[in-house]
């Protein structure tokens, strides 16, 4: 605040008044104070008024959203080795809205976090450079940062797409489908890449009545799954982009009267998957890696440690359970 206030050449008190919007100010200082908090990245410490010796760490989590069953272990094992430098975590849902990612990032640093985690929802991330540069140590989850260097930790999508495809493939399936995310999403965009990148190894053309990204409501994917499934050249198997395309795809199939089974791979994995008839192939991504994998790199660069900005890509994991392997019609 000091050095805002001799940039704009007034006092403390007046920089006060701006920040939190208390009346007294003329219009002409209150664009001076606004124009050098901007030069020099100041931000207010929201918990300024509880901080006491001895206070904990805090680390941030900004998800895409709590509800979905991908989040849950990537959450935990975030805490888990949180706790274990004795930090605290807080983490909030950006529901896919850039808007909202960036207002909850924000709002974490200026309650003083010592580092943050992001998966991000928006693709252009520029608003945490003066973040970084004061000191907030910053990964990203699941999906790369927008137009900033910085360490991301991301399952491999484009080659555990590719080789789900290809395990249809060898089943002996031609006319595949494929049913993504909105083609924007860094995870959608790479598994569509895995996907064509199988075909065209097999020799394999690909309609464009086989492919389908958008937004993944039940509706919109059951419209597409079906789609696909009729017409002269209908798909003889899917290959769903997540887990929430997987379990409407499977009730799509539950009530085809069709004799002749459709086989069907997924990404990512879900409860009861092994439990269905025929139990659900899928490709499997460790959600607790990436978090531990993520929080780890946080706390070495809380550490001190100086490191480039680094992406870490893990494996995923066919897990064959019997759709994956049902043959095409004779």
């Amino acid at each position: 605040m000091k050095d805002v206030a001799a940039r704009a050449g007034v006092g403390l008190k007046t920089v006060s008044r701006v920040v939190n919007g208390e009346p007294g100010v003329t219009p002409e200082t209150v664009s001076r104070v606004q124009e050098a908090i901007e030069a020099l990245g100041f931000r207010r410490n929201d918990s300024a008024r509880v901080l006491r010796k001895g206070r904990t760490a805090t680390v941030g989590l900004v998800l895409e959203d709590l509800a979905d069953p991908f989040y849950g272990p990537l959450n935990r094992a975030v805490e888990e080795v949180a706790r274990s430098h004795g930090a605290l975590l807080i983490n909030g849902s950006s529901a896919e809205d850039p808007d909202r990612e960036r207002e909850l990032a924000l709002a974490l640093c200026a309650r003083r976090v010592d580092g943050l985690i992001v998966i991000p929802a928006g693709d252009d991330h520029r608003y945490l450079e003066p973040e970084i540069r004061a000191g907030v140590a910053t990964v990203f989850v699941d999906r790369p940062p927008g137009r900033i260097e910085a360490d991301a930790v991301l399952s491999g999508s484009c080659a555990g797409a590719r080789e789900g495809v290809a395990h249809l493939i060898a089943a002996g399936h031609r006319r595949i489908g494929f049913i993504g995310d909105r083609p924007h999403i860094h995870t959608a965009a790479e598994r569509l890449r895995g996907y064509r990148a199988a075909m065209a190894h097999a020799g394999l053309p690909v309609a464009p009545s086989w492919v389908s990204l958008g937004p993944t409501t039940p509706e919109s994917v059951a419209a597409a799954a079906r789609a696909m499934l009729t017409g002269p050249e209908p798909a003889t198997a899917l290959f769903a982009g997540n887990n929430r395309v997987t379990v409407t795809a499977v009730r799509v199939l539950a009530e085809r009267p069709d004799p002749h089974p459709v086989a069907l791979v997924g990404f990512d994995d879900f409860e009861l998957a092994d439990l269905l008839r025929p139990g659900v192939t899928v490709v499997a991504q460790d959600a607790a890696a990436l978090g531990r994998v993520a929080t780890d790199r946080l706390f070495q660069r809380l550490a001190g440690a100086e490191l480039p900005p680094t992406r870490i890509e893990l494996p995923t994991r066919l897990i064959p359970r019997g759709s994956g392997e049902l043959p095409p019609p004779a």
